[in-house]
């Protein structure tokens, strides 16, 4: 990691953010995505082994998880064509661009079908695309049913999200816009490690 400093002082930053909201989720996304543009705007800190992709579909790699679990921290990784099922979130979320560039297409629950039931009715409601330094945001209130696509077809591209929970053990849905069926998942990660952003040891040694 060239520049661990800089996900430190995201992480100390996004806790006290989350201390003095108080839940507030209009709070979290105005100030949250101030310090996740900040973040993303410079791409020197993420270290190489959270930015690997893999033929066999997207990583999600932990990058840091709060120890009551009110947010986590997670690096997406995608190969050239690689895209998510619909799916949703049912926590608050924020999806910063930090290399390449993704295709968002958003759905919503017709309204005589809940996200509890065996089966849905989605409509389109639109798509977007998220070059470069952009940040996106999902929750229950203002929508959080997509299909995400790295938009990209000869490239990589990475994004950093932060959630308002431990992501990778919230109870979700996918939903299959074919049959209209809805899975519970839990997502897990691809990660069995998170980097080691509190060693200052190699910049202290540098001012003796």
């Amino acid at each position: 990691m060239e520049n661990s400093a800089r996900l430190r002082e995201f992480i100390q930053s996004f806790t006290h953010l989350i201390e003095q909201a108080d839940n507030y989720e209009e709070r979290i996304f105005v100030e949250g995505k101030n310090l996740l543009s900040e973040l993303i705007r410079h791409d020197d800190w993420l270290p190489e082994e959270f930015a690997k992709p893999s033929v066999e579909r997207y990583q999600q790699y932990l990058l840091y998880c709060d120890p009551l679990e009110r947010f986590s921290v997670v690096s997406f990784v995608w190969a050239p064509g690689q895209t998510t099922p619909v799916h949703d979130h049912t926590v608050w979320g924020m999806v910063g661009v930090m290399r390449g560039a993704e295709l968002c297409e958003e759905y919503q629950l017709c309204a005589e079908h809940q996200r509890d039931s065996a089966t849905a009715g989605l409509r389109a409601i639109g798509s977007h695309h998220l070059p470069t330094g952009s940040v996106d945001l999902v929750s229950p209130r203002i929508g959080d049913i997509h299909k995400v696509s790295n938009a990209l077809k000869d490239r990589v591209s990475i994004s950093i999200h932060v959630y308002g929970a431990n992501i990778g053990a919230v109870k979700r849905y996918v939903y299959d816009l074919h049959s209209g069926q809805i899975k519970p998942f839990i997502s897990g990660y691809s990660s069995k490690v998170i980097p080691n952003i509190w060693d200052c040891s190699t910049a202290q040694a540098s001012t003796y």
